[in-house]
């Protein structure tokens, strides 16, 4: 039996013509009704389908309040705003607050959080998962706010936006689109459905081989320009994994990255047919263009502070501080959380911090003394 978000997205063909995959996997993943992330209040962890840092454990987050602690410090104000978007269940912002609470009280009862997350299924669980830290929250809503004076972090967001998939071919771009073939979703290419898609390549200076796909993420793009709308003074902490533009579009990904997972089970693009056959069953996600970023965040008027690799940016966070004990963590879980995050071959290796900053200078950062060092 089709899902009715296939039969859906079958009769959105049917009406309008192939759709291009950016407006797939917005369905896909963020349908109001049926989308991947709209119907579970958790979608990562071990009875999920991926783990992120944050399932590791709560030291990721106790690391990241090591920094946001300096951060929010750097802020001119009695109040200042800890805004995380794509924040799930509110557990990061938890654990971060965990740490201001307990080593920077100054900086916790300055501060006032905003939980920004699209899924309304996620969002009623903020205030259960914030536990005695509800009272630092100021807004829950699918929007980022404005004026922020303070912090926006966002992990692992922008690999989840939808991005368009394109090839080059030998008589120039072509934009891979969603059609049928009988009753079942099939890629077919058409003409680009818009022309910001080969002024972004020239702008990162992406140069595509023929055969060659790409992923180019628009929607990240726009997404760092209201982020940076929505800053009035302070940082934009990111994340993520991916490369720069040099890499992405090099060599190593001829076929491009987009991904789905499910059951901690990796398939790609091109070997898999369970991205078109399981709409809103599975997570669909490619990797980020930091160049692209960069340039973006640039152009509305915020200042590049460092790009490092997380196991760096972490180890730098972790040095000469005292970690607590958090209930019911066992110390062998404890250690092999830090492992995953701080040593070669685990997030710290494949994922990478970049830091923004908007009338704030260039302090120093205890996070970015290794800026610049990627794996």
């Amino acid at each position: 039996m089709a899902s009715p978000l296939l039969a859906l997205i079958a009769d959105r063909i049917r009406a309008g013509g192939p759709m291009p995959v950016a407006e797939y996997v917005e369905l896909a993943l963020y349908h109001p009704d049926y989308g991947y992330y709209a119907t579970a209040e958790r979608r990562s962890g071990r009875a999920g389908d991926f783990i992120t840092s944050v399932d590791v454990g709560p030291v990721f987050g106790e690391l990241l309040g090591v920094q946001i602690a300096e951060m929010l410090e750097a802020v001119r104000g009695s109040v200042v705003a800890l805004v995380e978007a794509g924040a799930g269940d509110g557990r990061l912002s938890r654990d971060i607050l965990d740490r201001l609470e307990r080593a920077s009280p100054q900086q916790y009862a300055a501060a006032r959080l905003h939980l920004v997350e699209r899924s309304a299924t996620a969002r009623a669980r903020h205030a259960a998962t914030l536990g005695r830290h509800a009272v630092r929250l100021a807004t829950s809503g699918p929007t980022l706010p404005r004026g922020v004076r303070g912090v926006i972090v966002a992990n692992e967001l922008l690999d989840a936006l939808p991005p368009h998939l394109v090839v080059m071919r030998h008589g120039g771009l072509r934009e891979v689109a969603i059609g049928l073939r009988g009753s079942a979703l099939a890629p077919i290419e058409v003409d680009p459905t818009t022309p910001a898609i080969a002024q972004y390549l020239r702008q990162v200076g992406a140069r595509l081989r023929p055969g060659q796909y790409a992923e180019v993420n628009l929607a990240a793009a726009e997404w760092i320009r209201q982020a940076a709308s929505a800053l009035e003074e302070g940082f934009l902490l990111l994340l993520d994994y991916g490369h720069e533009a040099s890499e992405l579009y090099g060599d190593r990904h001829p076929a491009g990255t987009l991904t789905t997972f499910k059951r901690h089970a990796v398939e790609d693009r091109a070997g898999g047919s369970g991205w078109l056959r399981e709409p809103g069953e599975r997570d669909i996600t490619s990797h980020v263009d930091f160049t692209g970023v960069r340039l973006a965040a640039e152009s509305a008027g915020l200042e590049t502070l460092g790009l490092v690799d997380q196991a760096y940016f972490l180890l730098a966070l972790f040095e000469g501080i005292e970690l607590a004990d958090a209930a019911g963590e066992r110390p062998l879980a404890r250690r092999l959380a830090l492992k995953t995050l701080l040593l070669p071959g685990g997030l710290g290796s494949t994922h990478k911090v970049l830091v923004f900053g908007r009338r704030i200078g260039r302090p120093r950062l205890r996070g970015l003394v290794a800026a610049g060092r990627l794996t």
